[in-house]
């Protein structure tokens, strides 16, 4: 009991510890697993037992049968979770639920429209990764060609759980961190089901050779895989649609559909079980399911959940002797080959071509750290190619362990430094985050992006957010009261936050939470009904005009649906057309934009521009400044975005 209890103790508490220090979970999983397992029991532990031991160890006996006694004269009990292979099946469970959540994350759109690059990244790259790692294990270790290419599958995948935390303070050029977070995101699911696909190749093979009929066995798990995966998928889906489950039940029957299809695969064809999860992940992800959302934050966090427990436990089953195969030169070539030359390799072959320059493909080169996925399904097989007593699968988990450890540590420890070397680390965030994606937020946004801005709206209203991506903009359905901005990394590049929801305790949340992280150049709001009615309550955060809230600014945008410039020539000037527009109901004063196309937004609270010059432009929204009342104006106005 006490084991049990500690695994999901220790396991959370390393997820804490990794979002508090802003690094990947799966380190201090490992690191812990490691201390309760093979430390433990080499330098720690008197009688050399493990904290934690995940295989049951009969008692020890002596010669004549009996208990062998302590040194009280108390029989020293057998120890350990898991008896026989109970081990193995929970492993082989809780790894098919966490490919199932990864398959439903890979959505066939997002690979149509991430772009050439990630495509490549993801088709050829993969291939240059599994032929070059398998060919390097195979002369530096002196693996047999199939598990080579086992350990290269499995060394593929670069999933987001690691991607994101090393990446999410450093500010990058939109481009680099895209590559990047859907690089780990789309590779995840494909990494795991090469890696599937070679592991019951070789499972098949045996000591046939892969004949005739090892091909045959083959055949039978992909097609049992793929058949039982589709079918079951579309079933759940057509259920869920019917409303044939209750939505109190959704998650839970979700979950036992997954270990049902599982199960049932592994019956049909041994082995087939993680194909088929895989599959029926991919095609619930791109179903049109009304309650897709909801079903990715269970997995989600269940998967959280059985991933604290399965490193723990996979972590302390290693054993020091298996730890001690890496104390060796040929460890470190292996790890710089695939660290310094093969990824590289890849990645400068798949963005051959393209508009990336060449620190940001230095950059993508250097951050690639292998994740979860590797590191859980290279326990699993490795385990199962052990039990079938293949010669040189003891190899196979401790190498792909080094490989997971090695570049999350090399780098969570120096990306941020590499980006400033290379010369891609943003001096200055210039991006914009809308809070709200209503027709005035849609307004303001197209105009920024027409003007170079990297703008980005959020919204948990999807017509809202449809009627953003229809204008080009980049829009994001979320809830506002979620975490999952704050894991964004495309996000890495915003410096500016403007609330302009109509509800006031939004706008004021969403200030408070965000400031830190994505308004280190400003973080503004709409003023509320009862501040506009106030004078002496102006704060500092107000966006725009003291005069005007989110009513006010919405019905003059569907009266003058544009954004207008005029031509400032000085500062009185400026001053003039402010006295104007505060004379004009009409009239509502947004940006300055100086000589460089820089803008500087206008605060309710703080109106003044010392720095006029001229061409610079008061940018504003309403009616077109009558330029018969203002004396100095040769005026360029009604320029519409």
């Amino acid at each position: 009991m006490l084991e049990l209890a500690g695994i999901i103790i220790l396991g959370i508490l390393a997820q804490w510890v990794a979002w508090k220090l802003k690094i990947p979970a799966i380190l201090p999983l490992i690191l812990i697993g490691l201390l309760v397992g093979p430390v433990a029991a080499e330098f720690i532990s008197e009688d050399g037992i493990k904290w934690i031991e995940p295989i049951w160890i009969e008692p020890k006996l002596n010669h004549f049968g009996k208990p062998v006694l302590d040194n009280f004269g108390v029989p020293i009990p057998g120890r350990g979770l898991f008896p026989g292979d109970s081990l193995y099946y929970f492993v082989s469970l809780a790894i098919s639920i966490i490919l199932f959540e990864g398959g439903l994350t890979l959505k066939r759109s997002e690979i149509k429209n991430v772009g050439p690059v990630i495509t490549k990244l993801i088709t050829l790259g993969s291939a240059v990764t599994f032929f070059g790692a398998g060919v390097v294990a195979h002369f530096i270790f002196n693996l047999s060609w199939d598990l080579s290419f086992l350990f290269a599958g499995l060394i593929i995948v670069t999933g987001p759980t690691v991607i994101t935390p090393i990446l999410r303070n450093i500010p990058l050029k939109k481009d680099v961190s895209t590559v990047l977070k859907w690089e780990g995101i789309l590779i995840d699911p494909i990494g795991a089901l090469v890696a599937v696909l070679v592991f019951e190749f070789i499972s098949v093979g045996g000591d046939s050779g892969f004949t005739k009929t090892a091909l045959i066995e083959f055949g039978k798990i992909v097609l049992f895989g793929t058949t039982f995966g589709f079918t079951f998928a579309h079933a759940l889906a057509y259920a869920i649609n019917k409303k044939y489950i209750p939505h109190y039940l959704l998650n839970v029957v979700s979950l036992s559909a997954v270990l049902l299809v599982f199960v049932e695969s592994e019956l049909f064809a041994h082995e087939s079980g993680l194909l088929a999860v895989v599959v029926m992940g991919m095609v619930l992800g791109n179903s049109k399911l009304d309650n897709i959302k909801e079903l990715l934050y269970f997995k989600e966090s269940l998967s959280v959940l059985l991933i604290s427990i399965l490193f723990i436990l996979l972590s302390a089953n290693i054993n020091m002797d298996d730890l001690m195969l890496l104390y060796t030169w040929k460890t470190a070539v292996l790890f710089a080959i695939v660290v310094f030359i093969i990824r590289p390799l890849a990645v400068f072959l798949s963005t051959k071509g393209s508009k990336l320059k060449l620190n940001e493909k230095l950059f993508i080169s250097w951050v690639g750290p292998r994740g979860i996925v590797a590191a859980g399904i290279a326990s699993l097989f490795g385990s199962k190619l052990l039990k079938q007593g293949i010669a040189g699968a003891e190899y196979i988990t401790p190498l792909v362990f080094m490989i997971v450890l090695g570049t999350v540590l090399l780098n969570a420890t120096t990306a941020r430094l590499f980006a400033k070397l290379v010369g891609v680390f943003l001096t200055k965030s210039e991006g914009i985050l809308i809070i709200g994606a209503s027709k005035v937020s849609r307004l303001l946004g197209h105009y920024l992006l027409t003007n170079g801005r990297h703008v980005v709206l959020i919204d948990s209203n999807e017509r809202n957010i449809e009627k953003a991506k229809e204008l080009g903009l980049e829009a994001i359905s979320t809830n506002i009261y979620s975490d999952t901005l704050m894991d964004n990394i495309e996000l890495s590049d915003v410096g500016y936050i403007m609330a302009l929801t109509g509800n006031p305790d939004i706008n004021n949340y969403a200030i408070n939470k965000f400031s830190t992280q994505f308004g280190e150049n400003g973080a503004y709001r709409l003023v509320t009904t009862k501040e506009m009615l106030d004078d002496t309550n102006n704060p500092d955060e107000g966006l725009f005009s003291h005069k005007d809230d989110y009513s006010t600014l919405l019905e003059l945008t569907r009266a003058y649906p544009s954004i207008q410039e005029i031509d400032l020539e000085n500062k009185q000037h400026y001053d003039t057309l402010i006295k104007l527009s505060n004379e004009n109901p009409d009239i509502i004063p947004l940006f300055v934009k100086d000589n460089e196309n820089q803008f500087h937004i206008i605060s309710a609270n703080n109106l003044e521009f010392e720095n006029i010059e001229t061409g610079f432009q008061l940018v504003y929204l309403g009616k077109p400044f009558d330029v018969e009342k203002v004396p100095t104006l040769e005026a360029n106005s009604g320029n519409e975005h």
